[in-house]
């Protein structure tokens, strides 16, 4: 079967939807995200607890940096095979579990979601398909509000969970800068669609391997690149914190070698960006993202906003690297839409 053109796949055009998707979700979810964020006020919870699973992970990847540094509270990745295969209760009274999810029907996330339930948290979900049974068990729901998603590599829905992420967050602290860039948010997003990260898809289509590199609030896009380098390209990548990955996984580095990297614009983009110039004095090869980088982007209206920058228009050149190495991002070997774990 022919491969399609770039811009006829479904991940191109679901991809293109996401800055409309995050201005409908931003605006329709407002007052329940007010209100949620009233409640975590007036009764604020010991920790959070995450679980997800793949891209709906490395969004909560994002939200533990996003919390963590807003609100000081501390938030963990729960394993999903602690409450569904070794059934072990855990102590969570008071918490706040946060279930990220879209299709919200994986038997372990609901396992896991019921028994956190029991065990006195508040269950939070950020899901998609607002009739899930994810969402029927969930004390509050945070629909993403991305619409159908048929490609099997998400996109939209991805982004959308991060800017629920972001509005939670911001309504959470009350803070009024972050609220007001949740206002040009999409438009900045429309932006990053529209950059060329052409030399990016050229580069790497030879490319056997690579690293993805981020830290912080950026370490989150820096996964969600590396699985999908690995599922619509076939290409292994492996993500690492730009600080993680000069304890031992550097010594792979050298001539030739495939780096992308992701300069946060806070205080850990200057440390990301100078591991990249390291890599790049090595004769690696070497693309940078922010930071003054090679791959461009629009100016974020606020540092927490740059990982959707930046997934958004990777979104773009990693669906025509697909093509140009004969892989159909949209179907990938061996994989379903929804992946039913137990």
């Amino acid at each position: 079967m022919p491969l399609p053109a770039p811009t006829e796949t479904l991940m191109h055009r679901e991809a293109a939807e996401a800055a409309a998707v995050v201005a409908h979700q931003l605006l329709a979810n407002r007052s329940v995200v007010e209100a949620l964020a009233a409640e975590l006020r007036q009764t604020p919870p010991p920790f959070v607890v995450t679980c997800a699973r793949g891209s709906s992970d490395h969004a909560a990847t994002y939200a533990k940096y996003v919390l963590e540094t807003q609100l000081g509270v501390v938030v963990a990745s729960a394993s999903p095979s602690v409450g569904s295969v070794y059934e072990v209760p855990l102590q969570l009274r008071g918490a706040l579990f946060l279930v990220i999810s879209q299709s919200g029907k994986s038997p372990d996330l609901l396992r896991n979601a019921e028994a956190a339930k029991a065990a006195g948290a508040r269950v939070v979900a950020l899901v998609n398909v607002e009739d899930s049974p994810l969402a029927q068990l969930a004390d509050t729901v945070i629909p993403l509000r991305a619409g159908a998603e048929r490609s099997v590599a998400a996109t939209k829905s991805y982004l959308a969970s991060l800017s629920a992420i972001l509005q939670l967050a911001a309504c959470w602290k009350q803070d009024a800068a972050l609220l007001d860039a949740l206002e040009t948010l999409p438009q900045a997003m429309a932006q990053a669609w529209d950059c060329d990260w052409s030399p990016l898809a050229t580069g790497l289509q030879p490319a056997t391997n690579l690293f993805v590199l981020g830290r912080g609030i950026g370490l989150g896009a820096a996964q969600e690149a590396a699985l999908k380098f690995k599922e619509t390209c076939g290409l292994h990548a492996e993500a690492y914190s730009s600080a993680e990955v000069k304890h031992g996984p550097m010594a792979l580095v050298g001539p030739g070698f495939p780096v992308l990297a992701f300069a946060q614009p806070d205080g850990t983009g200057a440390g990301t960006a100078a591991v990249a110039q390291e890599f790049a004095a090595r004769g690696a090869q070497v693309w940078l993202a922010g930071a003054g980088g090679s791959l461009p982007q629009p100016q974020a209206p606020h540092p927490l906003c740059a990982p959707l920058l930046v997934v958004q228009s990777f979104y773009k050149a990693i669906n025509a690297l697909a093509l140009s190495r004969g892989h159909n991002p949209d179907l990938p070997p061996h994989l379903n839409k929804v992946t039913e774990t137990v």
